[in-house]
């Protein structure tokens, strides 16, 4: 067993965080920026080998691009330009003549966002101001006023602050799906996975189950590899991803100097200012922008009731209007649609068989409850992240929850936690130096899946984790005896 904290952290506060994507690179690097914190107190936790890109942007296909402007892509909140002026210094956009749309606005393929991220944290990496654990975690336990953090080829950590910046599951598949298409060489359960793809054959015949993002970035990853099969998209209200607007505009609308107190109220009021915009010359964009500014506040102005009522009943509505498609991969699927190879329905499967290779679906049409016959022979799953199967997910947040310190928020949608970021157990208690960041805190601070919302709550955690350092650090002055440490071991 050898020992591999730096004997100068002996008498310091020890920080881990779990999960080195967006959110907790995001929260390390906001944390240095206050912080002169010394070699040996600051881990993270992470299985791949940068920090930065986390799952959404360490893909490396090339039909994948940032579906925001690279303007308002930063990991500075207060210089949003900051990664537009990164891809500049860096000639990064050599070789993509298309990354710049039509409106002038730069939509670069989605893994230099990871690679931008990496280059901003690497030097802090370097100096051994952040210690990169490259392993996924195998268990946490909270033990004499700590938590022990052990990875999964032996690393183990004991922190006194610990912060979970992991991302939401991957989407489950039906069970139906699941249960009769176990094994079949073209069933893709999570498209997300490296070359996931591959066995899509150029003129297979592929449904799609689900209409979001992650669908819209199938079509464009199948189109690059030269397929031209027939695709069929289902989800049960057939809603796609709306693209961005034409033009740049500014915020129109007001939201928050009388907050609606119903998901009711709410959507009347972002009709009306729909309608008054479009009256002045502007698009539906302009007022969604709007709320998604100001999602914070009205999100904490609604009882818990209502935002219920917002998740059951307007948010697939919201995700399409909010999560918009680069212009570049919605160009693929106007295509598409306009030839005749793609079909979106607002349907549900209703019955699917694998007979040999070919697949067999019945789907039920949403609006009419009529049936379609069809025969398929692939299934990709695009169905969005598994928000209430957060708790399930890896083996440490279960056994966190059976200890008493996670649950899932009200809504369901990702783990609770107060307003200064504190996970809460069941009970309702907080758990002691244990935050959340990044969108498993979505449930209590509203809108938090965007980019420039998960960087602002990641300086936000910063700020937490920085003021508990400050009002500890009289404590850890006078345990010198109890000394942070790390263990690795072989596995």
């Amino acid at each position: 067993m050898t020992t591999c904290s730096d004997d100068q952290s002996r008498d310091r506060p020890v920080i881990a965080i779990i999960g080195g994507g967006i959110s907790g690179a995001a929260v390390a690097f906001h944390l240095l920026q206050s912080e002169a914190l010394q070699p040996g107190q600051l881990f993270i936790f992470e299985p791949r080998a940068r920090l930065g890109a986390g799952l959404a942007y360490d893909t490396r296909d090339p039909a994948h691009r940032i579906n925001v402007p690279a303007a308002k892509m930063s990991l500075f909140p207060d210089d949003l330009e900051h990664f537009q002026r990164w891809l500049q210094d860096n000639n990064a956009l050599e070789g993509d003549q298309t990354a710049v749309a039509a409106n002038g606005s730069l939509f670069p393929r989605r893994g230099l966002f990871g690679r931008y991220i990496n280059a901003m944290v690497q030097p802090f990496i370097d100096g051994g101001a952040i210690t990169h654990v490259a392993e996924r975690v195998a268990d946490v336990r909270r033990l004499d006023d700590r938590w022990v953090i052990t990875g999964e080829a032996g690393r183990r950590l004991e922190a006194d602050i610990l912060v979970i910046a992991t991302s939401h599951p991957s989407p489950l598949p039906p069970r139906s799906l699941q249960n009769a298409l176990a094994g079949h060489p073209r069933f893709v359960a999570d498209p997300t996975r490296p070359d996931a793809l591959d066995a899509i054959r150029p003129g297979d015949r592929v449904l799609v189950v689900g209409n979001g993002l992650t669908s819209a970035d199938v079509f464009a990853s199948l189109e690059l590899r030269g397929h031209k099969g027939p695709i069929t998209a289902i989800s049960r209200r057939g809603l796609r991803s709306r693209g961005h607007a034409p033009v740049k505009q500014e915020l129109f609308g007001d939201f928050v100097s009388q907050p609606s107190r119903t998901a009711l109220d709410l959507l009347r009021r972002v009709r009306a200012a729909i309608r008054k915009a479009e009256g002045e010359g502007w698009t539906w964009h302009a007022v969604i922008d709007q709320v998604r500014a100001q999602g914070g506040d009205l999100w904490q102005a609604m009882p818990l009731n209502e935002r219920r009522r917002v998740v059951r009943h307007l948010r697939p509505f919201w995700d399409v209007h909010r999560f918009r498609v680069a212009p570049q991969v919605e160009a693929v699927s106007e295509e598409a649609i306009s030839t005749g190879r793609l079909d979106v329905l607002a349907a549900s499967v209703a019955s699917v068989e694998a007979k040999g290779e070919v697949i067999d679906c019945t789907l039920r049409l949403s609006r009419s409850g009529k049936s379609l016959d069809r025969q398929f022979d692939a299934v990709v799953v695009t169905t969005g992240p598994g928000h209430r199967g957060i708790l399930g997910s890896q083996g440490w947040i279960g056994a966190l929850a059976d200890a008493g310190y996670l649950a899932i928020d009200a809504t369901g949608l990702g783990l609770a936690c107060n307003t200064a970021s504190l996970a809460l157990g069941a009970d309702g208690k907080t758990a002691p130096s244990l935050l959340i960041s990044g969108p498993l805190a979505r449930g209590t601070f509203g809108e938090l899946m965007g980019l420039p919302e998960v960087v602002e709550h990641a300086v936000f955690v910063a700020e937490q984790v920085a003021s508990a350092i400050a009002q500890n650090a009289p404590d850890h002055t006078q345990r010198k005896h109890n000394k942070p440490k790390v263990d690795s071991s072989s596995a």
